[in-house]
């Protein structure tokens, strides 16, 4: 039976409606339980002093971030690391790192727009908002937003971290890969098994995130870490002779998926919560 025009446009668009709604409902069971991850560099003039930021940070920041259920805000400074002697010196001039895990993107734009419109923020953090343009807490802010993979979809805060051990160290790593297919095929390896690997040689990952905005796209990034820099430079070595690793690595598959890898060692600030 031929419909009439009218009765034939009205069942072709309500067919669209629920094709689309079909394909919103599909597909948001493979972002369900996953985290986002804010990354926030402040870079800083050469010699200026972080006493303003880590104070902000420290006293107005954080807390007012766990008053709105965000817990386990890590703050870092990064590390010049003599991997032959498995030492490791404060770098000069180190920007500050800020790693804030959202459960929602609701989280992240709440804290980003309204963060500091918050009275016990505007009151702790006075001398940091009010700093004069003589004297600025920073040069510039750069910000990062990362959705967690689907191989890890939840921060997981390492024990001695938990425990505080003076000693502790992270690295966090930037993949970047040439294009934007190539850096889903690389995130795609960690899923079928590199994030694994990592968990079950004691490399403690902290998280793994896809950059969906933010400077260098595309590329992922991931933080691991351990209680002492010799420890977590012989678990890194672990890595690479590893026989999962090995029959990985190589495959057809993953070929030229990535394009840049550069490592940051980093050392959690006194007011730390990673």
């Amino acid at each position: 039976m031929k419909l009439p025009r009218r009765d034939f446009l009205k069942t072709s668009l309500a067919a669209s409606a629920v094709a689309a709604t079909a394909g919103r409902v599909s597909a948001a069971p493979a972002n369900a339980g996953r985290e986002y991850y804010e990354v926030r560099l402040y870079r800083l003039k050469p010699g200026a002093s972080t006493a303003g930021l880590d104070a902000y940070l420290g006293q107005a920041f954080i807390p007012a971030l766990n008053r709105r259920g965000v817990k386990h805000v890590g703050v870092f400074t990064e590390l010049d690391v003599d991997k032959a002697a498995a030492t490791s010196k404060p770098k000069a001039d180190s920007p500050v790192w800020v790693l804030v895990p959202h459960a929602s993107l609701e989280s992240f734009v709440s804290v980003s727009a309204d963060l500091n419109t918050d009275a016990a923020v505007l009151q702790a953090g006075a001398a940091y908002l009010n700093t004069p343009k003589a004297s600025p807490a920073f040069d510039r802010i750069d910000t990062w937003l990362l959705r967690a993979f689907a191989s890890m979809p939840r921060m997981a805060v390492p024990d001695f971290s938990t425990a505080k051990a003076p000693h502790r160290i992270f690295e966090m790593r930037d993949y970047e890969s040439h294009s934007e297919r190539a850096a889903l095929n690389k995130m795609a390896m960690f899923d079928d098994g590199e994030t694994e690997i990592m968990r079950s040689l004691a490399m403690s990952p902290v998280f793994f995130g896809q950059a969906i905005a933010g400077p260098n796209l595309p590329h992922l990034r991931y933080i691991t870490g351990a209680a002492d820099l010799k420890t977590h430079l012989a678990n890194w070595k672990k890595f690479g002779p590893d026989p999962r690793w090995v029959a990985m690595k190589d495959l057809p598959k993953y070929k030229d998926n990535m394009t840049k890898n550069t490592p940051r060692f980093l050392a959690p600030t006194a007011y730390s919560q990673i």
